[in-house]
């Protein structure tokens, strides 16, 4: 038994089966692949997955136990070398957070500033995602950290903590007639057509459960992944706009207004999130802290360091 069958198992179940998928994966060849499976259930003496002739369908019964295994095998050999590299060279090395363009953009400049001004030598890459990308890369260990409003609260096997809280604004070009001293409804809102984020990103469905439950059908005539692009066809007068408020800055600016709708859709949640039981180096615990201090290294070990229920 090897670590390359181990790691073949592993990108087998995540490549859905696919050898060839698996080959390219891990830069070897779909013989090789085969063969590296054969011997390892000839060795264990037992058959790890469902065939239909030469295809993989699935997991065995036992295969479905051991994939368990080989993915806290893996997750510790990985611990083993940030263990290593925490000790020989603790103020280098490289961190990946995953998040998405909202948090990259507006919430996390302090945090990477300060974080930068204490840990110069280390490589951060800072990886725009979906949030449902942003839980395969913590999954697979592509990621140290991820950032989202969504999704991450949903995958068990992560440790999941509070950042902040934030509310959805309405924006709109400056001398629009919605940018008066009354207080804005939701029927006023429908009466334009709407720009917002695409489903499954920055409180979208937020946004769709505040007019669902008023029986209000809104004109979405567009929909963009970040708040930029949502800005921009707002200036061209292509509708008004549902963004984060934070995303609007009236320096940055200065064509559009910001209306507060805080009493119309429910307050969104971010969220910072750690794969359970992998092995944070130090400079990781640090960044998370810059983004709250209540998240104290202390805090966050606990945590990781749970099983998932």
């Amino acid at each position: 038994m090897n670590f390359q069958q181990l790691r073949i198992v592993r990108e087998t179940v995540r490549r859905n089966f696919n050898l060839t998928e698996v080959a390219g994966a891990l830069h070897t060849s779909q013989s090789g692949v085969s063969k590296h499976i054969k011997d390892l259930e000839d060795e264990l003496g037992i058959e790890l997955f469902v065939r239909r002739g030469k295809r993989l369908l699935g997991l065995t019964e036992p295969g479905q136990e051991l994939i368990g295994i080989v993915e806290r095998i893996l997750l510790d050999t990985q611990n083993i070398k940030k263990l290593g590299e925490q000790f020989s060279m603790k103020d280098k090395g490289q961190l990946v957070v995953a998040t998405t363009h909202t948090q990259a953009r507006y919430a996390l400049p302090p945090v990477v500033t300060e974080f930068k001004r204490h840990f110069p030598k280390v490589n951060l890459v800072l990886h725009e995602a979906s949030p449902g990308e942003i839980v395969s890369m913590l999954r697979s260990g592509q990621a140290d950290i991820g950032i989202a409003s969504e999704a991450l609260q949903d995958a068990p096997e992560l440790a999941v903590f509070p950042y902040y809280s934030w509310h959805h604004g309405v924006v709109v070009p400056v001398g629009h007639a919605l940018d008066s001293d009354e207080k804005l409804t939701l029927e006023a809102l429908a009466e334009w057509p709407l720009i917002t984020y695409s489903e499954g990103f920055t409180g979208r469905s937020r946004i769709d459960k505040a007019f669902n439950q008023a029986g209000i059908a809104p004109d979405i005539v567009l929909s963009a992944l970040d708040a930029d692009v949502i800005k921009a066809y707002v200036e061209l007068g292509l509708g008004i706009g549902i963004v984060a408020s934070r995303a609007v800055d009236a320096a940055r600016d200065p064509q559009l207004r910001l209306i507060e709708a805080g009493h119309l859709f429910e307050a969104n949640f971010s969220r910072i999130a750690v794969r359970r039981g992998t092995y944070l180096r130090g400079y990781a615990f640090r960044f998370i802290e810059y983004c709250s201090s209540k998240l104290t290294e202390q805090v966050v070990r606990a945590d990781i360091e749970m099983p998932a229920e």
